[in-house]
């Protein structure tokens, strides 16, 4: 007589359906969400996500408020299902890639002013010539706008710089740029042979708004330090904040990425490397989605530009 088969789950003749609800209530935190992102019933997806926690034996996702959010065992699971479920989802585009190569498409990247001014342009001259017919689209974003529109998919990657890296993003340090201080060219700083944090006190400060990162860095180093400062100006754009502090309207902490040859002749700079921390400027994505040929190549040019810079320093 044959031997009994196992009880199995009806289910698992089709692993790729239940998984890809689950991560689509991960990711949206409601399942009439994921249903409507599927377009399913909200009946049809709890039904998949039921006996996937049955089949596990645990428990994967938990209410929290109005919004559904992961077990220790569903986070677990979602890290080793979302690539698998985005890397077949994404098979077909990705199959065309490989196949036509980089002759047709379009590129999404998110980056803040800064970057979009001082970083890319060499970096978008090299993407344009070796990939004419990419359609590139340079979404000019900061903070947690940038990174929501590459969690949303309207991103496919994003450059620029980060203090702090959330759980589902990937973050790709390329160059690191010294802070410096900036004060035009007849200004008392500008002629002292060494500088201590203190000596900044008296000097009111012009810093970018206190929702970015310099800002933040500028507050932390000075409140660790236990030295008072004074901000006598917030205003955006570093070209602004130059612009200013030439002007006599106060002294400024910069990126080095920010300064060129054309700004020698009316302003005074030099390294706070001994106080305040390098910026990093890098390559953002998203774990475990898989990009594209054309997302690749620019993270590829973005790495080019970094070595360069490296062994030219």
């Amino acid at each position: 007589m044959a031997k009994p088969t196992p009880a199995r789950f009806a289910y698992k003749a089709d692993r790729l359906k239940p998984l890809r609800a689950f991560c689509q209530t991960a990711r949206l935190g409601s399942v009439s969400r994921a249903a409507e992102a599927m377009f399913l019933s909200q009946p049809a997806v709890t039904l998949q996500l039921q006996a996937l926690e049955r089949d596990l034996g645990v428990a994967l996702l938990e209410r929290n408020g109005r919004r559904l959010t992961l077990t220790r065992e569903g986070e677990a699971l979602y890290d080793l299902a979302r690539p698998l479920v985005e890397g077949l989802d994404n098979l077909d585009a990705m199959f065309r890639d490989r196949i036509r190569g980089l002759d047709a498409g379009e590129l999404h990247v998110a980056a803040g002013s800064s970057t979009i001014v001082y970083l890319l342009p060499r970096i978008v001259e090299a993407f344009r010539a070796q990939y004419p017919d990419i359609r590139l689209i340079l979404h000019n974003v900061t903070g947690p706008r940038g990174l929501n529109l590459l969690r949303d998919d309207g991103a496919d990657l994003a450059v620029g710089s980060m203090l702090d890296v959330p759980g589902d993003l990937a973050w790709q340090p390329v160059v690191a740029y010294d802070p410096m201080l900036i004060t035009p060219r007849d200004h008392p700083l500008a002629a002292k042979p060494e500088i201590a944090l203190a000596d900044l006190s008296p000097y009111g400060l012009i810093l970018p708004p206190q929702r970015q990162t310099t800002y933040r860095m500028v507050d932390m180093v000075f409140q660790r330090a236990h030295v008072p400062y004074t901000v006598a100006l917030e205003v955006g754009g570093w070209e602004v904040i130059k612009q200013y502090v030439a002007m006599g309207l106060g002294i400024s902490i910069v990126t080095a990425i920010c300064l060129t040859e054309a700004d020698n002749a009316r302003l005074a700079s030099r390294s706070l490397s001994a106080f305040f921390p390098s910026r990093s400027y890098g390559v953002v994505t998203r774990r475990g989605r898989a990009l594209s040929a054309q997302a690749r190549a620019f993270i590829d040019l973005v790495h080019a530009q970094g070595n360069a810079r490296a062994n030219a320093g």
